[in-house]
């Protein structure tokens, strides 16, 4: 082919796939990985996937808004279609700047998805794609367009199309054929219809005017009326069953002035700015939120320490006890929901595999707790960031119509992630500072990634983006609604940068898909907006660069929270104040001499006779817990708290409580007889078998929580006669890994992936399309066959190639026994093996002979 002369245009996408480069390849790989998964043996395989029902579909969902009006406009052109065509059908007879200055991107986006091959005379959308998206009497368009008037009139007599081809004021044919592109003609031709449609009556063009838009069909009675006559003689109207009559798709288009959609979107919709804070506030809001969301984690997990709430036989946790959850925390169910989903999803939580199974803390919420407050917050950011359970549904119905309850089964959702990172990286692109507008969010959400078909208020996208929005605050990713410094950094390097006040990874500031024109040639990957935009958010990041997100955050968050305390202040009224955090070992042993009261910027605790019982079971003394108040407080120990201490002291363990079916004993047997005439103990079924014991009919536990229901203090003891000490933190589950992510889909191969992915469909694609000289054998020269020789043909055939140096074509089995077609170039023959250089592979390998099928020759024109 000499230099001048242009490569001759592809007849199939197999072709068109032919002629990429490889980076070329690589964008549609990485753009649909499902293509890749397992490797295609050959370009025509890939062209074949690229084809299947079930990836056009995911392809086509993962299209913008303007790339999917574009391949719809495909869809109902041509077949095949010329640009120009395609661009009136975009931009209409008044041709849109704005749509024409987009069109070219959008279609370099189908060509490098597969989604659409030829040139740009012929440019045509795969046939799977062309069949979701064409009109249809079933599927309606999303243009609103019916079928072509050739497509109308199949079923129609030709007598009839003579009629309404007479009517319409055109000569008479032949045949239907020619009568129906006759009519079609009439109704692509503007003046021609302007002269047709200026004598129309005004109630038949109202008629046109409800149909215009879609949906194109109607119903008509047995005897229409004159208004529906008109249009029915002249072909205006098409009859498609009895009682039904349809808008032919070229009168629609003229009436739309050539449009195929009423509203084109070439741009993105702008991410609208709510209000705007200055960042030092930004940061310090969502440190404070940071804050509060680790110590709900904490608290929630030391309601569990004992042992959490029952599993459901189904999994999940009951209503109830997300109910007792709710309460305990301060907060909504919902929100109850969210942090113990998040505790799960951060491996602090699991089940405990018991046979009365019940929810835990896992050995790692150990671990989080001795971190640092910053270092706990990015785990629990970050599991929240990769994670695919969604705890808005909890509460919700699956398709079973089954209550989806917290930390149950039914709650992946694997779209969460993307939505989750795109949210913020679209709170990225915005100047610090900076919240959006819910709204606006959404409808640019809405735009990258429309539904395909009538909008459904279902949209799970959408509910998810709105989730997203409420937890990314909740969590202090967010504060004021804008993106925090430390949220920023979780991103990764992508989003360090804040852009300036509109110029966010979109078109609005220069063309959505600013690209050149029709003809010109556009290297890949061509990125539209919302590809351009989603690279801040790909997805998890990889290791390395996770670990120096974590570490930036780590390191912006830090300074924001506030330092532990190492004191509290008593009160006179059996309260203590903590005025900030408090140290680990000083909250820790509070938490078990006090309850808590109140929460805020201040913790008020207050101690009651079980509050200080508890630290005595815990094996502290009266001396101890004196100390330990003298130390940690910044005012005097008041005389009623030093009182309570010592009388509960006094009388903790008076009572001992054991296990026979148990017992009470107690030296005082006058407490003993008060005991038995209280009438609160009737239940536990008390008999003295001696003066100083009691026998019960109820268990130890039981037991002792009656009896301190009563107001006493007794306390366990062992087979030994020794007090039982208990301890707050004894329950723990085995170790648990945090629950996997649920994949959306293949994952994106990594670039190694992709490059051996390349290698193999080009060695296969040059072994199946080398030009062979022509065989003896038909079956041999059918389209994939390997070739087929005897032994001793296929060592003289190799042994000749050594001594010629040509190369020849095999075909292989491996040791798996998978076929494959090779081209190589013998140099040794020995020992029952063949060396060569393998062109497929672009490298030297040995073959057994007993494993190549047969061998033939190349054309004279092939290496």
């Amino acid at each position: 082919m000499s230099s001048d002369e242009k490569p001759s245009a592809p007849r199939s996408l197999a072709e068109a796939l032919r002629a990429r480069d490889d980076t070329s390849l690589a964008a549609l790989l990485r753009a649909r990985p499902d293509l890749v998964t397992p490797v295609p043996t050959d370009l025509t395989q890939l062209a074949t996937r690229a084809g299947t029902r079930a990836s056009v579909v995911r392809a086509l969902e993962r299209l913008d808004r303007f790339t999917l009006q574009t391949a719809e406009a495909l869809a109902v052109a041509a077949e095949p279609a010329a640009y120009e065509e395609l661009l009136g059908l975009m931009a209409g007879d008044e041709r849109d700047a704005a749509v024409a200055a987009a069109l070219p991107g959008a279609v370099a986006v189908l060509r490098e998805q597969a989604l659409v091959w030829g040139d740009d005379d012929r440019l045509r959308l795969v046939r799977t794609a062309r069949e979701l998206l064409a009109p249809s009497p079933q599927h309606p368009s999303p243009t609103g367009l019916g079928p072509s008037v050739r497509e109308a009139t199949a079923g129609m007599s030709p007598g009839r199309i003579q009629e309404i081809v007479t009517a319409a004021g055109l000569p008479s044919t032949h045949d239907p054929v020619s009568a129906a592109g006759a009519l079609a003609g009439l109704f692509g031709d503007r003046r021609k219809m302007g002269a047709l449609l200026a004598g129309a009556p005004a109630e038949s063009l109202d008629v046109l005017d409800r149909l215009v838009w879609g949906p194109p069909y109607g119903q008509v009675t047995a005897e229409p009326g004159a208004r529906l006559r008109w249009l029915l003689d002249r072909g205006l109207l098409l009859p498609t069953s009895p009682g039904t009559v349809v808008l032919p798709r070229e009168v629609a288009l003229h009436l739309r002035a050539g449009r195929a959609h009423r509203t084109p979107e070439p741009v993105p919709p702008a991410v609208e700015p709510a209000a705007t804070h200055r960042p030092q506030v930004v940061d310090a809001a969502a440190a404070g939120q940071a804050y509060t969301a680790t110590a709900t984690v904490e608290e929630l997990l030391k309601e569990w320490d004992e042992g959490g709430p029952a599993v459901l036989r189904a999994g999940g946790l009951s209503l109830r006890d997300l109910k007792r959850t709710a309460v305990a925390l301060d907060v909504s169910e919902p929100m109850a929901a969210f942090w113990v989903e998040l505790a799960y999803a951060a491996g602090l939580v699991a089940s405990d595999g018991e046979a009365d199974e019940r929810y835990a803390a896992t050995p790692a919420y150990d671990e989080w707790l001795e971190l640092p407050a910053a270092e706990r917050w990015v785990r629990l950011a970050q599991a929240w960031l990769a994670g695919t359970r969604t705890p808005g549904l909890v509460g919700g119905r699956d398709a079973k119509e089954r209550t989806l309850s917290a930390l149950g089964p039914g709650l992946d959702r694997s779209a969460a992630p993307e939505v989750r990172r795109r949210v913020l990286a679209l709170l990225a692109g915005l100047t610090e500072g900076t919240a959006p507008t819910a709204e606006s969010v959404l409808a640019r959400l809405s735009w990258e990634r429309p539904l395909r078909g009538p909008q459904r208020e279902d949209d799970l996208r959408a509910r998810l983006a709105g989730w997203a929005l409420s937890e990314a605050e909740l969590l202090g990713v967010t504060g004021r609604g804008a993106l925090s410094s430390q949220g920023r950094a979780l991103l990764g390097p992508a989003a360090d940068r804040p852009a300036a006040r509109g110029d966010e990874a979109s078109p609005a500031a220069g063309g959505a898909h600013a690209a050149p024109g029709p003809g010109d040639k556009l290297p890949f990957p061509h990125h539209t907006a919302a590809t351009a935009a989603t690279t801040l958010a790909p997805g998890p990041l990889p290791a390395a660069e996770q670990a120096a997100a974590s570490a930036a955050a780590v390191r912006l968050l830090a300074p924001l929270l506030p330092e532990p305390l190492d004191h509290v202040l008593l009160q006179a009224d059996l309260t203590a104040v903590a005025p900030g955090p408090l140290h680990r070992p000083l909250a820790d042993m509070l938490g078990v001499l006090a309850d808590v009261e109140s929460k805020g910027g201040a913790t008020v605790y207050r101690f009651t006779p079980g509050s200080v019982r508890r630290a005595l079971d815990a094996g502290r003394t009266a001396s101890d817990l004196h100390a330990f108040l003298a130390e940690h407080s910044r005012t005097p120990v008041p005389q009623p708290l030093a009182y309570l201490i010592d009388d509960v002291a006094r009388r903790h363990g008076h009572l001992r409580v054991g296990a026979a079916s148990a017992y009470v004993r107690c030296d005082d047997d006058a407490m003993l007889n008060e005991i038995l005439a209280d009438k609160r103990a009737v239940a536990l079924r008390l008999r003295r078998l001696a003066p100083t014991v009691l026998a019960a009919g109820a268990d130890p536990a039981a037991l002792l929580d009656g009896l301190r229901a009563m107001g006493f203090a007794p306390a366990a003891e062992s087979a030994e006669g020794d007090v039982l000490i208990t301890r707050a933190d004894a329950h723990r589950s085995p170790p648990r890994t945090a629950p996997e992510p649920v994949p959306e889909g293949p994952p994106v191969p990594d670039d190694t992936l992709l490059s051996a992915a390349i290698r193999a469909i080009r060695a296969g694609d040059l072994a199946s399309t080398a030009p062979r000289k022509p065989a003896d054998d038909a079956a041999a020269q059918a389209p994939g066959a390997l070739p087929r020789t005897s032994p001793a043909e296929t060592l003289a055939t190799v042994q000749a190639a050594v001594l010629t140096g040509e190369a020849v074509w095999i075909g292989y089995v491996n040791a798996e026994g998978s076929a494959s077609q090779r081209v190589i170039a013998p140099v040794r023959v020995e020992g029952g093996f063949v060396t060569a250089y393998d062109h497929t592979a672009d490298e030297v390998r040995t073959y057994p002979l007993h494993r190549i099928t047969g061998v033939a020759e190349l054309a004279d024109d092939q290496p």
